[in-house]
């Protein structure tokens, strides 16, 4: 985007903002959302939202560089939605209440400041943001405005995260927990191959576009297709899917801000180009003598069932919870020298989207703190960026006064 375009943008955006932030939705009020990003989890996204509220919402247009991916995007929304290949005239619309974005990851600082200063509502898919300046641009626009922010950190609100919490953490039953050790294991977004007949890039696919604020390359399907193992695009293991559980030891233990980073691993296996690691362990220590850890491979994947989740060490016993094994979703083992409860394990349903977006609807008609609010999004994104420069660069990251948000 070049400059002129750009001011332009900020002048109608700021006085559009106040037309969009006057709209107070009543109980019978449709919300009007917008969809930035239609690719698979988008319409994924759309799809939820359909399912669990149908009659809450009207989607009122869709955005996407893919003349295919909006198009089925359209169709599944099935409201007459208008279609975008650029998502500045959306934010422009005073028809829309909110606007989800579900784009690459080195887009999701842009987008939510500049919805978030047009006066929409958004929920933004995690990692919010791969830096700290762009997470804070969020925060002071959330608070300028006024508005709901939700960043898609779905653990916060899947049922057996928050009951676990609830009854071994909150009750003082964990007692001192010195460790929590977090995994998310074979992943199979990391082995994906472009599917055949994407050697020359689409005629209806705006490659520029999509690139963006990232570097901008040659057309290449194996970074389109799978964006994960890109450092400047989804940021690999340590931003893209670390955050899915680290948020989730956050979430547990109240947690904000880590003193200090360390990170080991490697591209062990995968040569195929990529810049981030395919295995990889990493340490955090927090104030308050916490130890974290986050593990991550995708050597076992696609022949080993994905493995995700949180597991505490305390005076109490060991609490841990699956993101995706149902049969056990959290299991309580107590240590009987200072716990009298019994030890359990209670199933739960698979990891999905349905409390998350349910929070963020109500939260934009009563106007209370969503569950994944921009704060809490920015911490566990800063903390994954701490993990991840511990890594590029060997060595030992402390966190940095100027990356805390102001009170």
């Amino acid at each position: 985007m070049n400059p002129p375009r750009r001011e332009f943008l900020k002048v109608s955006t700021a006085s559009l903002a106040a037309a969009s932030a006057n709209r107070v939705l009543g109980a019978n009020d449709r919300i009007r959302i917008a969809v930035i990003g239609t690719g698979g989890r988008g319409q994924y996204l759309i799809r939820t939202l359909k399912r669990i509220a149908p009659d809450e919402i009207q989607f009122v247009a869709v955005c996407d560089i893919y003349d295919v991916r909006r198009s089925q995007a359209a169709e599944i929304a099935n409201d007459n939605v208008e279609q975008y290949v650029d998502y500045e005239p959306i934010l422009r619309r005073n028809d829309v209440d909110a606007v989800i974005i579900a784009t690459p990851d080195h887009w999701h600082g842009v987008m939510a400041t500049e919805a978030l200063n047009a006066g929409k509502d958004v929920y933004v898919e995690k990692p919010m943001v791969h830096y700290p300046k762009d997470g804070q641009a969020i925060v002071k626009a959330a608070r300028a405005n006024k508005r709901i922010v939700q960043v898609g950190m779905q653990g916060r609100l899947m049922p057996h995260f928050v009951e676990a919490k609830q009854k071994y953490i909150d009750s003082g039953i964990m007692g001192k927990v010195g460790m929590a050790r977090t995994w998310y294991l074979s992943n199979t977004g990391y082995v994906h191959t472009p599917p055949p007949g994407f050697n020359k890039k689409p005629e209806g696919l705006d490659w520029n576009r999509w690139l963006g604020p990232g570097p901008h390359v040659p057309w290449n399907p194996g970074i389109y297709f799978s964006p994960y193992k890109w450092l400047h695009y989804d940021g690999g293991m340590l931003m893209g899917i670390c955050i899915h559980v680290l948020d989730s030891a956050h979430h547990w233990l109240n947690l904000k801000k880590p003193a200090t980073a360390v990170a080991m691993g490697g591209i062990y296996y995968y040569k195929d180009g990529r810049d981030t690691p395919d295995t990889v362990n990493v340490m955090f220590e927090y104030p308050g003598d916490i130890l974290v850890t986050f593990t991550a491979e995708c050597l076992t994947a696609p022949g080993v069932k994905t493995s995700a989740g949180v597991e505490l060490r305390g005076t109490g016993g060991t609490l841990s919870a699956e993101r995706y094994v149902t049969d056990i979703g959290y299991r309580y083992i107590p240590n009987g020298r200072f716990s009298k409860e019994p030890a359990v394990a209670v199933p739960a349903k698979s990891a999905n989207a349905e409390t998350i977006l349910r929070d963020w609807l109500d939260r934009m008609r009563d106007r209370k703190r969503p569950a994944a609010n921009e704060v809490e999004g920015y911490y566990s994104a800063v903390a994954c960026f701490m993990a991840n420069q511990a890594y590029q660069t060997k060595s030992r990251v402390s966190w940095d006064n100027q990356w805390d948000l102001p009170a």
